[in-house]
């Protein structure tokens, strides 16, 4: 266990490390529990920045020996790691630490997956593999041997080029030992080893200048149905990137590995992706639509860091948005070409929304480069991936696509085997365009989400907008400067038409406003158009000329906002006053249902409504203490008065989006599927789940299946298909999360808490597996009414498996602990029992360090 007394660094502390690596030899002599490394390690001073002591990162290593120039030494052992003396001239390096995989169940470093040797170094992993420099501004070349006496490791990969595979029994080396190479200097948090008894599905892509690259997704034996659209996702992101942005793939062979037991989705490892198993395998009859769609996004994304993230990597750990916010973005703009744009946008605002804006505003609050932290671990955030992202989608938005194109080829060309810094990606935006960017960078370094506040004005035949913006205090900094705001507006006639297309209007002062004279008739104007800007839009219209923008918008984006929009004030009409659901919104909703112009998947989203906690987000900020009953009541009232409003137009949209015929994931018939299933959601409300078990009876994918099965539970009924469902696919561990997620979704807030505990003693409940962990204790967390029922079961269940998997592994439970971040919007009741459980697990003996940090500022004062 680490050191419970987190200590926290600095960015104003950087500095560089004192020595360069000329290059790495790492050998591997395998064992579950006492495995040999042995590390040699050209190093030489860096007499630009040579300092004191000679220090290399260590933890949880058992020390064998060390030589320096081939005499042994004594290292000093310090926090974190070891000191030694060594030359001040270039020296070898040797040494040779034992580790044990098996009993690694932190899943850092190098650990063990169900008899599968595998390693997750991001981010500060490959310290508990052998000492050395572990940090991201030390790039050296890396050759790695792994040996292994067992038959159970047939396949041993690593990073970069193979030059002896152990599948081959007839080279000196014998079939037991594996080389690779990796020409392309790397961080040690991208390094990578796979072994154990895999399967590979192979492809070759040859890349734009004519070199053929060897692909292969390694598997367990059974899965290798389940790899063909997963190779399909890599060739298309390894074309794509090639066609926008010019990138080539730049070695020999390109595999990745599916694992069981990973605490995050994937990792792009170079040349060697390790992957959680539900986040690249894929067949009709074990995954949905929707897994299809993240498999595709998630393949794009991690294969993209080969050049942003890889080729050019982060200076330190406070830069960890550099790669992470341009590699969402590029996997944004992927989705959005391989399926529909407007959805796709719609769809990463929704998860912005659900998971950045609560950051934003709540104790866990940060820049999007943080100024300081105690575990880096917990700085995977929303923030800095989601968020992030929206700051490279405004810098674009700002310069234009061919101005932004410029600065990429620029930026790879400039820094390519760099690690680099935000200053770095700002400086080749400006040396490209010459744009002064000193006061956009605050999206930076200033926490918290702005508020763009809009006033109308009609004189003459020019029509005015004011703009003003501000964002609120957040922990560490009360006062926020004014940020650079790119607002992209439209303006329609009362007839509908559009007169003015989308300009962007660039909001850079706490107050501006912009003339657009010309108009015979008052405009209506559509704002903040495809969401240009992650900020809280306050423009007080009422809901005639929201029902207005939601027939007429020409603006994919704000049309579904004005959709939003009627249902969140009808839901908080609802709420606070017990009003029925507002006429306009359905009436609205049922014209665009009608309209078979618009994309399936589109009014499939159009359907939806906004979120519980979501709901309780609003209230809290207008003043009035959410109950999380009311809202529950609320939002199903709401679902059963679409169900009666719509019931005319169900059946028929249910059986035109019908998609017959072999299953297709592509975008058009997932789409289909998506409105028919929000369709039959609806007629479940009324027919007590008729059609649903029709459904279920003859579904061929997992699609429709699960859908049907979701239905049938919210109906009340389905108990007996969600047995037949336990039976079918016990075999299949990423189907059975289902199977533990939907029961505890679809269960009455009353229920949840039983539900949950019940989960926990089924046989196949295990602890230790993250994805199991989450789909149960993760599930229980988003049920908003049942998590925070008033008798605050919920929060001391979750409580106690926090406290028992903190010991096992810290960072799934560290980031589990989010659940808890919006306490305060709450009555001090349910106020005074979370402030229980967060005493209570920060009470643990030896809590670690990353749980620490977050429960600390979870809890504050």
């Amino acid at each position: 266990m680490r050191d419970a007394a987190p200590q926290t660094i600095y960015l104003k502390d950087y500095k560089p490390f004192g020595w360069i690596i000329d290059d790495v030899h790492l050998t591997f002599r395998l064992h579950p529990t006492a495995t040999r490394v042995i590390s040699r390690i050209r190093f030489r001073p860096d007499y630009e920045v040579h300092h004191r002591p000679f220090f290399l990162h260590g933890e949880d290593l058992k020390h064998v020996s060390i030589k320096v120039d081939g005499h042994d030494v004594d290292p000093t052992y310090v926090d974190g790691g070891i000191e030694v003396d060594v030359p001040e001239a270039p020296f070898n390096w040797e040494a040779e630490v034992e580790i044990n995989p098996q009993d690694n169940t932190a899943l850092e470093g190098l650990y063990m997956s169900n008899g599968m040797y595998c390693t997750q170094c991001e981010a500060e992993g490959f310290r508990k593999i052998t000492w050395y420099p572990d940090r991201p501004d030390v790039m050296a070349q890396f050759t790695v041997r792994i040996e292994s006496t067992a038959e159970h490791t047939p396949v041993m990969l690593s990073n970069g080029n193979g030059l002896y595979y152990s599948q081959d029994s007839t080279q000196p080396e014998g079939p037991n030992v594996s080389i690779y190479q990796d020409p392309w200097p790397k961080p040690a948090y991208l390094f990578a080893l796979v072994a154990g008894d895999l399967i590979a599905h192979q492809d070759t892509f040859t890349t734009m200048s004519g070199n053929e690259v060897d692909l292969a997704i390694w598997v367990r034996p059974g899965d290798e149905d389940k790899c063909a659209f997963g190779m399909e996702a890599l060739k298309k992101s390894m074309k794509w990137d090639e066609d926008v942005y010019g990138r080539e793939y730049d070695l020999d062979e390109f595999n990745i590995v599916a694992v069981d037991d990973f605490n995050m989705g994937a990792m792009e490892n170079k040349g060697l992706n390790v992957f959680n198993s539900s986040c690249v395998l894929a067949s009709p009859e074990t995954s949905t639509d929707a897994n299809f769609e993240r498999i595709e996004a998630i393949i794009a994304h991690e294969y993209f860091h080969n050049w942003t993230g890889n080729r050019i990597t982060c200076r330190d750990w406070f830069q960890l948005c550099l790669k992470e916010g341009l590699t969402v973005y590029r996997d944004q703009q992927f989705t959005a070409d391989m399926r529909s744009a407007p959805v796709a946008r719609i769809s990463n605002v929704l998860a912005l929304r659900g998971r950045q804006f609560p950051e934003d505003q709540g104790p866990l609050s940060h820049p999007v480069r943080p100024e300081s932290f105690q575990e880096i671990n917990n700085f995977y955030t929303s923030t800095v991936y989601e968020k992030g992202a929206e700051v490279i989608g405004m810098l674009h938005t700002l310069v234009g696509q061919e101005e932004y194109a410029k600065a990429l080829d620029l930026y790879f060309d400039r820094h390519d085997g760099d690690a680099a810094t935000i200053e770095d990606w700002l400086k080749v935006f400006e040396d490209s365009t010459g744009r002064d960017l000193t006061q956009f960078k605050r999206w930076y370094s200033q926490p918290g989400t702005p508020r763009v506040e809009v006033r109308e004005d009609y004189e003459g035949d020019t029509f005015t907008l004011h703009l003003r913006q501000s964002t609120a205090p957040t922990p560490d900094q009360d006062t926020k400067a004014p940020q650079v705001i790119p607002v992209n507006v439209g303006l329609l006639n009362p007839n509908g038409d559009e007169v003015m297309e989308t300009q962007t209007l660039e909001l850079t002062e706490e107050e501006q406003t912009f003339a657009f004279p010309g108009h015979a008739t008052r405009p209506v104007p559509s704002i903040l158009r495809g969401f240009s800007a992650p900020v809280i839009l306050n423009h007080d219209i009422d809901n005639d000329r929201r029902a207005f923008l939601l027939a007429h918008d020409t603006d994919p984006f704000n049309r579904w906002e004005a959709g939003r929009m009627l249902a969140r004030d009808s839901l908080l009409n609802a709420i606070i006053d017990g009003n029925d659901p507002n006429p306009a919104y359905l009436d609205g909703l049922k014209s665009v249902l009608r309209d078979n112009s618009l994309d399936p998947a589109y009014r499939a989203l159009m359907l939806g409504q906004p979120t519980q906690s979501e709901l309780a987000g609003l209230l809290h900020e207008a003043g009035h203490t959410p109950d999380p009953e009311a809202i529950h009541t609320a939002s199903e009232a709401l679902r059963d008065a679409k169900a009666a409003a719509f019931a005319d137009l169900l059946p028929d949209l249910y059986t035109a989006n019908q998609t017959p015929g072999p299953f297709s994931p592509e975008a058009d018939p997932a789409g289909k599927r998506a409105l028919a299933n929000a369709a039959l959601a609806l007629i479940s409300r009324t027919d007590g789940g008729r059609q649903a078990a029709d459904q279920y009876a003859s579904a061929n994918n997992m699609s429709q299946q699960l859908a049907a099965l979701s239905c049938l539970l919210d109906a009340g009924a389905g108990d007996t298909q969600l047995a037949a469902f336990e039976k079918q696919w016990a075999h299949d561990r990423l189907v059975m999360d289902k199977w533990f997620s939907l029961q505890i979704m679809q269960a009455q807030p009353q229920d949840v808490v039983a539900t949950t505990q019940k989960l926990t003693q089924h046989p196949d409940f295990d602890m230790k597996n993250p994805n199991r962990f989450r789909a149960v204790m993760g599930v229980l967390s988003l049920h908003h009414a049942g998590f925070h029922d008033k008798s605050g079961a919920a929060y001391a269940l979750l409580a106690d498996w926090l406290i028992r998997l903190d010991p096992l592994n810290p960072q799934t439970t560290a980031r589990m602990c989010s659940a808890f971040q919006t306490w305060k919007r709450y009555d001090s009741d349910r106020q005074a029992l979370i402030r229980t459980q967060l005493d209570r697990i920060l009470s643990q003996k030896n809590l670690s360090k990353d749980t620490t940090e977050m429960v600390t500022r979870i809890r504050g004062t």
